[in-house]
């Protein structure tokens, strides 16, 4: 049986972890020991970051849509339960560039939420 010598298997696996980490700080881009924690860290970060960004967008929509309830005389919630029992299905990114870019339609729908919440 032939000696089998897997130097090559290391090197590509390490090559492929230092492309991954071109650009870090220092001996984190130069040395596989360094690099491959620090490449294992970002990716990981970046997993987090992609959840996070879902989150923060939210956040941002809602803040949105409250400043312009709050303009037309309603609050965020109560807003949100007027469009929901009328029967309106928009979700929140599309409110709050109506909120900003259509400010007559948003106080169309703030009239609909109005009625509905006072019935």
């Amino acid at each position: 049986m032939a000696r089998v010598k897997r130097g090559m298997n290391t090197r590509k696996k390490h090559n492929k972890i230092l492309k991954q980490a071109k650009g870090f700080y220092g001996m984190k881009s130069k040395i596989f020991r360094c690099a491959n924690p620090a490449v294992m860290r970002s990716l990981r970060s970046a997993y987090i970051g992609r959840k996070h960004k879902k989150r923060e967008f939210r956040r941002l929509w809602i803040a949105r849509i409250n400043a312009g309830a709050r303009m037309n005389g309603l609050s965020y919630s109560k807003m949100m339960n007027g469009l929901r029992v009328s029967g309106v299905q928009i979700n929140r990114k599309m409110l709050s560039e109506m909120a900003i870019h259509d400010p007559n339609g948003f106080a169309q729908l703030a009239e609909t939420a109005k009625k509905a919440v006072e019935k």
